[in-house]
């Protein structure tokens, strides 16, 4: 797991801003550049086999064409002309909003299409490398890759080791190392490598790596619609099938009293009344907030990974690297008795010289700030022979000058010294169960010299937690979600660290089947379940998990697995991540809202104006004190419009999420987007119907 700083809050982020992924594209609805290139895009997408994904729509392109037509039969009607114009405008004002969303994600693709091309492979055949060209590797290959040379495709390196360029995927100009073995040995195809040597076998086929799915991806050429979007189509389209059938009955209503209305007046009334608002704007909302996290570099495999991370309510997260900082600190040296904390920090000392983990090195910082021991380093001691730490011994350091010091875990340093006839100190142990009962690592320092094997003391390395953990865990838990920290450690440590950090429960001493089981005991309870990972151990967890965020850094195995994958391997970004799906969730509610409230003050605005010459009671309806029926009408086609102008940088920039509890944001969104689409069509229509009424013959 990688060690990252901690980055800002989730409220920080649903501003906007954030680091741009390679080939971003600047400005947003209204910059002109992005406007003209949208709009080709916008007008190809008037062809009725693409309206027909979107009812309310195609319903609004099958009365721009019957409009046009009447209009063309009565050439001299400007009022059958001006309603023809803005229910054109309108459709197209619904693609732009789509096609400008889309086109956001183009210069990257462009900048990706660029890293994939003209790739060239030295595969190994037998003893020998062959070049072929990169589309003619197939999964199992071994293709040699050396300091200049673009990684052909997707694959593990299965020897060597070496410096690795991605910045053409991360947008991070820092190499990054790749080796064989551990997590970290997943390459990309389309990056270069910068020093060394590296034997990579592919694992994918062409046409189906990382590159070509982030290119389909950030076009939107593979965007599904998501099960709450279809659910809300369903709805929208069965509104409009409510409100066609309305209208149709209205006009034998209208013919028995006198007052026929006119087929333009009547489409009119139907563009107005059906929630055209959100059905322009639901796919560029599920565009953009895949959008939005291709901005922070995480690509989504689909929206409905997006979806689930707003309705996330556990949240699975690794301890090293995500919620501490990764590198154990050193923090103090405490001696058995009889032993002063000088000569423990000595032995301390010389069996880290060779120990070049960040725990190790620490350690000699230490010795050195606290006890002035003098700088020293391995190569001054000749003759020494250096034990290096292994997962069966535990232990490292040094024998030299008829000295043995070792440092490691308490059990091996306690067998290490009773196989020597040495004695362990009585409070050895208590000392090491206090370090870990604070929520440290102990160390047991020992050594064998003349006087025979001992343990000296206890080294004490401290997990720093990463600065505004527990304020950001508050946070989700204002959102319903709870915490569970995961982690190696014995359960005395875990608890302290997870008390310290802040998590509501921690699974300590995890194993994967231990994660997977975790997974399955929340999603049987009805919960939705997030976590992140970056090693093939992960893999099964992050393939249970609803929402499976793996880091680029780890294996193909685990980005396979997850339905996400995050391209800095910041595990904290998980919690932005719930933070976007959140947000996606709330803009399509809160615009669906705002939409549905804007036909209520639609219907005072044409309905009156229809029949008020039949009907003269039906001129008290007329709040708005409108001009004229023609104006009346004109003015509510206009502003049913321009809102979706207005509205389309909300539904791209996402509405601005706090972490709040479902009831409070509920009575937040009510007032501001229900109550705010019940008084803005009145101001709205009011305006517009001032200006017309400015034309002569309108009034």
């Amino acid at each position: 797991m990688s060690t990252v700083t901690p980055t800002r809050s989730p409220q920080e982020d649903m501003t906007g801003a954030g680091p741009a992924a390679p080939g971003r594209v600047g400005g947003g609805l209204f910059d002109p550049k992005q406007l003209l290139a949208s709009f080709p895009d916008a007008l190809r997408k008037l062809d009725p086999r693409v309206m027909v994904t979107s009812p309310v729509m195609f319903v609004v392109l099958v009365g721009s064409a019957v409009t046009t037509v009447l209009a063309l039969r009565d050439p001299g009607d400007w009022f059958g002309w001006a309603i023809t114009a803005w229910l054109w405008l309108t459709t197209i004002f619904a693609n732009l909003a789509e096609a400008v969303a889309e086109g956001r994600g183009k210069a990257q693709a462009a900048t990706l299409r660029q890293a994939k091309s003209g790739a060239t492979a030295r595969r190994l055949d037998g003893d020998k490398e062959v070049e072929v060209p990169g589309t003619e590797l197939r999964i199992g290959d071994l293709v040699v890759c050396e300091a200049g040379d673009i990684i052909p495709g997707d694959g593990d390196v299965a020897e060597g080791v070496a410096s690795v360029d991605e910045s053409a995927i991360t947008g991070e100009s820092a190499p990054v190392i790749r080796e064989s073995g551990g997590d970290r040995s997943a390459v990309t195809g389309g990056t270069k490598v910068l020093s060394d040597r590296i034997v990579v076998r592919i694992t994918t086929r062409p046409g189906e790596t990382f590159i070509d799915r982030m290119i389909a991806l950030v076009e939107g050429a593979a965007r599904q619609k998501t099960p709450n979007e279809i659910a809300l189509n369903i709805l929208l389209a069965s509104l409009t099938i409510v409100f066609l059938l309305a209208v149709v009955t209205l006009q034998p209503f209208a013919v028995h009293a006198g007052a026929r209305q006119s087929m333009i007046v009547l489409t009119a009334l139907l563009v107005c009344l059906i929630p055209t608002t959100i059905g322009a704007l639901l796919s560029a909302i599920g565009i953009a907030g895949m959008d939005r996290l291709v901005q922070r570099n995480v690509l989504a495999m689909s929206g409905r990974a997006v979806e689930a991370a707003g309705d996330v309510s556990t949240l699975l997260l690794d301890k090293t690297g995500t919620i501490t900082l990764g590198n154990r600190q050193a923090a103090e040296f405490l001696p058995v008795r009889g032993t002063g904390e000088a000569e423990l920090a000595g032995a301390a000392q010389l069996s880290s010289l060779a120990d070049e983990t960040p725990e190790g090195r620490s350690i000699v910082v230490l010795a050195q700030e606290r006890y002035g021991l003098r700088a020293r380093h391995r190569d001054e001691l000749t003759g020494a022979a250096w034990v290096a730490f292994t997962a069966r011994t535990r232990m490292s350091g040094v024998d030299v000058d008829g000295l043995k010091a070792r440092k490691g875990a308490a059990g091996s340093v306690m067998a290490w010294v009773r196989e020597r006839g040495g004695a362990v100190a009585d409070d050895a142990a208590a000392l090491a169960a206090r370090i870990s009962e604070a929520g440290g690592t102990p160390l047991l320092v020992a050594v064998e010299d003349a006087e025979g094997a001992r343990v000296l003391g206890v080294v004490h390395l401290k997990d720093v937690i990463k600065e505004g953990m527990r304020e950001r865990f508050a946070e989700l838990r204002r959102m319903g979600i709870r915490t569970v920290m995961i982690t190696g450690d014995n359960p005395l440590t875990a608890k302290a660290i997870a008390q310290e950090a802040g998590v509501d429960d921690f699974l300590a001493e995890a194993t994967p089947e231990d994660k997977m089981a975790l997974i399955k005991r929340e999603q049987a309870g009805g919960k939705l379940v997030a976590m992140t990972g970056d090693g093939t151990n992960d893999a099964p967890a992050l393939a249970q998990a609803d929402v499976g965020v793996a880091m680029n850094t780890g294996t193909s195995a685990a980005k396979e697995a997850g339905n996400m994958v995050d391209l800095d391997s910041d595990p904290t970004k998980l919690i932005e991540i719930v933070a976007i799906g959140k947000q996606l969730l709330i803009t399509r509610g809160a615009l669906t809202t705002f939409s549905i409230a804007n036909d209520v003050a639609k219907y005072f605005a044409i309905i009156p104006a229809m029949f008020a010459v039949v009907y003269p009671g039906l001129d008290k309806l007329n709040v708005m004190g409108l001009a004229s029926p023609e104006s009346a009408i004109l003015s509510a086609v206009i502003f049913n419009a321009l809102i979706i102008v207005a509205l389309v940088p909300l539904a791209l920039r996402g509405v601005r999420y706090r972490p709040t509890g479902a009831d409070t944001m509920l009575r937040r969104n009510l007032g501001i987007y229900g109550l705010g689409g019940l008084i803005a069509p009145f101001v709205g229509i009011k305006i517009i119907d001032l200006l017309l009424s400015l034309i002569p013959g309108l009034a």
